[in-house]
This record gives C-alpha cells, sequence and structure tokens, in this order.
C-alpha cells in the first residue's frame, strides 16, 4: 500500500482534476486505487453507498478509480452556513455546527477520525490517492492541521505540488509554497504539476529549467489547457456555457449566498438546446422560460436575500407572463408559505415567510435525510434518478399532486394544478437523460433532447487519464505510487 497527496499553491490549482487523473490512470493499469481527502469544505455533495455524505469532487474521483463512495472517502466535510460558522459533518453525519475558533479546538478529534478512515482504506486499496485542500503555505492554518502537510506528516506520505499557470505568477505560486514550508515538509514534496497551460512548451522550457535548479525539485510535467473540459466543481459556481442554439431554452438560476448543489445545472449548462444563466446578485431576473431555484444551506437567510434583490417581485411577473418555476431542495422549501425553524439550526430560532406558491409548510428539523433514489417523473413517467439532502420536512396540501413516484413507495415534490411551478427534493434530477428531456418539455423546449451526462462524465475522465500518459513523468509517478512499471 502507497500513499500519494496531491496539493495545490491555491485553491482551484486543479488538485481534485489531477487526482481524478491519476485516479482513472491507475486503474487502467489494474490498479486498485481509492481516493481520498482528510478535509473538504464544499456545499456541493453527494451521498454515498452507505448513506452518508462526502464532497462532490470526492463522488468524481471514486468514479474515476471505478469504487462505490463511501464516507471514508471524505471524512471531515465543512459545509459553510455564514461567514463564520459552518455544519461540521464527521464520517458522513453531521454533529452540529462550529465557527472557526470552536473548530480549531475540535481539530485534533477530527484527526483521529481521518486516520482512521485513511487506515480503512489502506487494507483494500493498493493506492491511497490524497487530495490536499487550499494551500499548504497558510500561515495561520498552520498549527493543527489537517487537510495538507499536519496529514502527510502524521501517515509520511510524498506530496506532489500543482499549479495554475493560466492563473499568472506560476514560479512564484510554487517556489514561495515551498519556501513557506518547514524542512521535514519540503523534504516530502517530490515534484511539480503545471496545469493549464497555452501555447508552445517550448517558451515555457527556460522557466521550467530556473524552477528546478531553484527549488531542487523535479517538474513532473505540464498539463495542457483543455477548453471543453468538465468535471463538477468542488465549490465555486461554474458559469461556462457551451454555446446553444439561437431558439434555447432560456433557464435562469439565482445564485444565492449559500447556494448548494449547484453542480444539478450541470447537465443543462452543457446541453445544446439550453441557454443557462447564473444571475448574481444586484440584478434582476431577466425573461426566461424557466427559472430555478436552487438548493440553499441557508433557507431563511437566502430567502430574505432573494427579497432583497427583488427577485420575488421578478418571479411573480415570470409567472404572469406563463413562465416556469422549479424549486430544488431548498428552493423547494422556498415555494411553500414558511420555513419554520424552531430549533434555530440556521440562526436565531424562528419562522420566514416563503414565496407562496405552494400550499405547504416546512419545518427544518435535526435529523438530515441523506438517500439515493429511484422513480418516475409525474411529467410523462420518465424514468429519475437523484439524491436526497436535506434537514427539512414538509406538508400540506400541495403535496398530495407530486413531482416524483419513488420506487420505495414514498412521493417526493410538487406539481401544481396548473402545471407551471414545481418543486422536488432531489438533487441530480438533469442527469437521467430521460427526466432531463421531460422537463425540459414541461418548460417549453419542442423535441427536447436527452443529454448522457453520465457519458459525458466518462469520456472526460478518460482524457485526464490519457494527459496523464501524454505530458506527465509516468515512470517517476510510478515510483511514487510503489506500483510495477508499465
Amino acid at each position: 500500500m502507497t500513499t500519494l497527496m496531491v496539493q495545490g499553491t491555491t485553491s482551484d490549482a486543479g488538485k481534485s482534476t489531477l487526482v481524478s487523473a491519476l485516479c482513472r490512470w491507475l486503474v487502467r493499469q489494474n490498479v486498485v486505487v481509492a481516493p481520498f481527502k482528510p478535509q473538504n469544505m464544499a456545499l456541493n455533495a453527494a451521498v454515498t453507498a452507505n448513506g452518508g455524505e462526502i464532497g462532490r469532487a470526492q463522488a468524481v474521483q471514486a468514479q474515476a478509480a471505478r469504487v462505490p463512495t463511501h464516507t471514508d472517502l471524505n471524512p471531515i466535510l465543512l459545509k459553510p452556513n455564514t461567514d463564520v460558522g459552518a455544519q461540521v459533518i464527521i464520517n458522513g453525519h453531521p454533529i452540529g455546527t462550529m465557527d472557526a475558533v470552536s473548530y480549531h479546538a475540535y481539530k485534533p478529534t477530527a484527526m483521529q477520525a481521518v486516520l482512521a478512515a485513511h487506515g480503512r482504506l489502506c487494507e483494500w486499496a493498493q493506492v491511497v490517492m490524497v487530495e490536499g485542500a487550499g494551500s499548504p503555505a497558510e500561515i495561520n492554518l498552520r498549527e493543527g492541521d489537517i487537510a495538507n502537510m499536519g496529514f502527510a506528516e502524521a501517515v509520511d506520505c510524498p506530496v506532489i505540488i500543482i499549479a495554475d499557470i493560466d492563473k499568472g505568477g506560476v514560479f512564484a505560486h510554487l517556489a514561495g509554497t515551498l519556501a513557506l514550508l518547514s524542512a521535514s515538509e519540503q523534504a516530502r514534496v517530490k515534484g511539480f504539476v503545471i496545469n493549464r497551460f497555452r501555447g508552445d512548451i517550448a517558451l515555457l522550457e527556460p522557466g521550467l529549467r530556473w524552477l528546478e535548479e531553484y527549488t531542487g525539485k523535479p517538474v513532473l510535467g505540464v498539463l495542457p489547457y483543455l477548453q471543453d473540459l468538465h468535471l463538477e466543481a468542488e465549490d465555486a459556481v461554474e458559469t461556462r456555457q457551451v454555446g446553444g442554439a439561437a431558439d434555447a431554452l432560456r433557464v435562469v438560476v439565482p445564485v444565492l449566498p449559500r447556494i448548494s448543489n449547484h453542480t444539478d445545472f450541470d447537465p443543462l449548462r452543457l446541453h445544446p438546446q439550453v441557454d443557462l444563466q447564473f444571475i448574481p446578485a444586484g440584478q434582476a431576473l431577466p425573461p426566461a422560460d424557466l427559472i430555478i431555484l436552487p438548493g440553499s444551506k441557508s433557507v431563511r437567510a437566502d430567502l430574505e436575500h432573494l427579497r432583497a434583490q427583488g427577485w420575488d417581485q421578478d418571479i411573480a411577473r415570470h409567472l404572469r407572463y406563463g413562465g416556469r418555476l422549479l424549486g430544488i431542495c431548498g428552493g423547494f422549501q422556498m415555494l411553500g408559505n414558511c420555513v419554520d425553524d424552531p430549533l434555530g439550526l440556521e440562526g436565531p430560532a424562528g419562522t420566514e415567510r416563503g414565496l407562496g406558491l405552494l400550499d405547504m409548510v416546512t419545518e427544518l428539523r435535526v435529523d438530515k435525510q441523506l438517500r439515493n433514489v429511484r422513480g418516475r417523473l409525474s411529467l410523462g413517467h420518465a424514468e429519475v434518478s437523484g439524491y436526497e439532502i436535506h434537514a427539512g420536512t414538509s406538508e400540506g396540501d400541495a403535496l398530495e399532486n407530486p413531482l416524483v413516484l419513488l420506487d420505495d413507495d414514498r412521493a417526493d415534490g410538487v406539481l401544481s394544478d396548473d402545471g407551471q411551478v414545481a418543486g422536488t427534493y432531489l438533487h441530480g434530477l438533469f442527469e437521467s437523460p430521460a427526466a432531463q428531456q421531460a422537463l425540459l418539455g414541461w418548460a417549453g423546449l419542442q423535441q427536447a433532447q436527452g443529454v448522457d451526462y453520465a457519458a459525458l462524465r466518462e469520456r472526460d475522465l478518460d482524457r485526464l487519464a490519457d494527459l496523464v500518459e501524454q505530458h506527465l513523468d509516468t515512470a517517476a509517478l510510478r515510483e511514487l505510487c510503489g506500483v510495477a512499471h508499465g
């Protein structure tokens, strides 16, 4: 068993992508590999096969490695619900909300969960491929670190550092990051990878030689910029739009402060018949065929924000002109008469008035619903699959007309009597081609196609593995992973 860790000079340097690429590259050589992220801070989550939740990026990496999702792949998940606090999820299940100071004091306990999960992975995987978080050179976070070098030191594993040249300053990022590490941490850095390079590699080579001479560390390769690479973002909202047809269905998603699982919209962003727009604060919702209210980690606060932007008025006007409205998870809860938080799970106890578009009320409760589900939409009985991650339950007359009939004999969501408004607790519902077609048809798209999103993800994972073979030092990587040379 070997553990290899990928750390980055910054957030979004390419750690998740490189871990995914290395997992698929190893799998294609018949190596049993387990992706692992000790600590993740993200509002994009997935439900695991063993009934917990992990970061969405680790679910993609599990697909790259062709292993089942499991809470051991990401034992610590932090889901921010304010600017200074986050829900703390240990081994797939929430233990409460902590501010930064409280969590810092909790880190020694969290580290025990991290090491135990890593140990369990080591029992069955030949290689554990680890992703760090942010940067190892965050001086204020070094004490008690469990996400980067603190973990690497604890398990005594080698480290690769990746940097994004597209952001600029790549040599300063790499040399500066290394310089800010301790002597023992510097020693375990076995090389650098430069990510997202555009242009003639010959123009970069003098810089590569300088970096190797200055740091004494090898450059293991330079990965090219891929214009059409699409893997779920770990946390940042991905706004790149694939060019759609002139008569594309116009879909608008307001970006709430605590938007969660916005990867729900990736299949629409990639759909050739859809023009998807994320609308930030300060802008009115433009004319559209479909408005989708996304998931939220803080439903009551995001409802207040929605009203402060005047988006409730934009939605009312949209419906008067015959547009369709869909709410997903927290967005579904917003469509009802109120969201009641008697225990103060999202802040001070109280009730927030909903949009009043569906006759139902939601009560936030401690127990979180975590399920992978399958069923059929009431729209054309199209097959649908998805996952539930929510802490509230909704009740009311509106639920007598559900949007989804689940295989476990439960009903989910609502389709309004006039057919204009729908809501569901299911994330990932656009990943099913049949459900995608049915929902887009409901929204007004004539002859809607279904995009096989799972096939697109598989294609891109294989493309990443190809890049490892073509652009990285595979002999050095095999040695670091402790696997035989091909």
